[in-house]
């Protein structure tokens, strides 16, 4: 294993270490690894978790998140939208929640030297899925309907989060020794969507995900991206204080402070994303976890939640930064993934 991830004047080995213990406390005995213990439970941030305890020096905690996701994969290769206390409370199947599985199979293979075959036939179900629920656009569907057709609205967050899924998924089957062409050709037909064409996506400029998603999932490279993070910077960005999760809501989000700082080092823009990283610190809680959210408005911290996806978030981003797991190769070359056979 790797050194701890740790950003000199921002986050040391030893707070890593400390919000990986944080994560680590909400894990069930079983796998089950929620927002906090006892609360809900979704695939895409259950995953983020689970990558962040991999690269916090706990690759088994991280592989049995991975397996609970797993061992309750649903036939259509989705999993139900929410959990809660281990039980479905919201059954409705999403694209990315499928999707995000191939990156912690990849993120866990890449971090422990290991091929990922132990989640290969999940991943393969899933993502065969996620092709399942691509358009004629070349955008993915964000949900199926109940009659298992996927639904025609498509949004921006989700697809290029699913862009950074299939690549991985192709990166997987390299590992494995398989082929998926399929995967590759939607790969192809989903940047193009999200490169170029806007009107095959849902308009949710208001939130910030939708901003630096393309640039984090790799869909925009180079200049391009350069282009996109100037674009909304003053309307999300709070200098000292992190990201807005919404553009016309006084509050910022330390989950997507770290993404975007995660995107800026995909971009090339080290400095920036340090800042970020470092400006979302007055989230940290003494154990250290992190909170949610904080209103500047009213200097309230909210909602009074610590969830395992913030913190995950927090250790992902300083990965990102230090680079000091292979893992990190996942957020900082999102593009470089797909590995020609």
């Amino acid at each position: 294993m790797s050194l701890l991830p740790e950003v000199p004047g921002v986050l040391g080995g030893a707070e890593v270490a400390a919000t990986v213990a944080a994560i680590a406390a909400e894990q069930g005995s079983d796998g089950m690894l929620p927002w906090w213990r006892g609360g809900q439970l979704d695939a895409w941030d259950s995953v983020e978790a689970a990558m962040a305890l991999t690269a916090g020096g706990r690759p088994d905690a991280g592989a049995a998140a991975l397996d609970w996701l797993c061992a309750r994969q649903l036939p259509s290769g989705g999993f139900p939208s929410q959990w809660r206390s281990g039980a479905v409370t919201e059954p409705g199947v999403e694209s990315n929640h499928a999707g995000y599985l191939a990156v912690g199979a990849l993120h866990h293979a890449l971090v422990t030297g290991t091929s990922g075959g132990r989640w290969w036939a999940a991943v393969s179900r899933a993502l065969d899925l996620v092709c399942a629920m691509q358009l004629g656009t070349g955008a993915i569907g964000w949900a199926l309907r109940p009659d298992g057709t996927a639904d025609d609205v498509a949004l921006v967050t989700g697809s290029s989060s699913l862009l950074q899924a299939l690549r991985c998924g192709v990166g997987l089957a390299a590992l494995v020794g398989e082929e998926r062409p399929r995967w590759t050709a939607a790969v192809d037909a989903l940047q193009q969507a999200l490169s170029a064409r806007p009107e095959a996506f849902a308009d949710r400029s208001r939130f910030s995900m939708d901003w630096y998603y393309p640039v984090l999932g790799g869909a925009l490279t180079g200049a391009a991206a350069l282009d996109r993070l100037a674009s909304s910077w003053d309307a999300f960005v709070v200098p000292g204080l992190g990201a807005r999760c919404v553009a016309d809501r006084p509050w910022v989000t330390g989950a997507e402070t770290c993404e975007l700082s995660m995107a800026l080092a995909a971009a090339g823009q080290t400095d920036a994303a340090t800042e970020q990283l470092a400006a979302m610190q007055h989230l940290r809680a003494e154990d250290g976890g992190d909170w949610t959210g904080y209103v500047f408005a009213d200097d309230a911290i909210w909602p009074g939640e610590r969830t395992t996806w913030t913190a995950a978030a927090v250790v992902l981003a300083a990965d990102a930064l230090c680079g000091a797991t292979p893992g990190a190769l996942l957020f900082t070359d999102p593009a470089g993934l797909v590995t020609e056979r």
